[in-house]
């Protein structure tokens, strides 16, 4: 028996093969991302002009049409879910590594007090 080497040319193009994939990831991500974006503004464009002209054509004066609350009502309540998209895209996050990893000590910790007692009473 000799000493295995391990083949390094191999294991570099594994590698490779993990940082092209992962990296194709991250531009499908992109790309939803912005394809999420071009919709919205798109749409909610199209929807406060919509809004803006059936208000005019209803007697309202421009001023009224435009800073009328539903007018832009869409845009705000959509745009609450285009920024959650845009923080998990580009690795904005309210919990840290850090907090998730004390909460995950916690819960386990947790575990094994409760299996503890419950070991006890056997």
């Amino acid at each position: 028996m000799g000493i295995v080497i391990p083949n390094t040319k191999v294991m570099q193009e594994f590698s490779d093969g993990k940082k092209i994939a992962r990296a194709r990831k991250r531009v499908e991500e992109l790309k939803g991302f912005y394809v999420h974006l071009t919709v919205y503004v798109v749409v909610n464009t199209f929807i406060t002009t919509s809004k803006i002209i059936r208000n005019l054509e209803n007697g309202e004066s421009f001023n009224e049409a435009f800073f009328d609350l539903g007018t832009f009502f869409v845009w705000g309540a959509w745009g609450i879910g285009l920024g959650f998209h845009a923080a998990k895209v580009f690795g904005y996050s309210l919990f840290s590594k850090d907090w998730e990893q004390r909460q995950i000590q916690k819960y386990v910790e947790e575990d094994e007090r409760e299996a503890d007692k419950f070991n006890k009473r056997f």
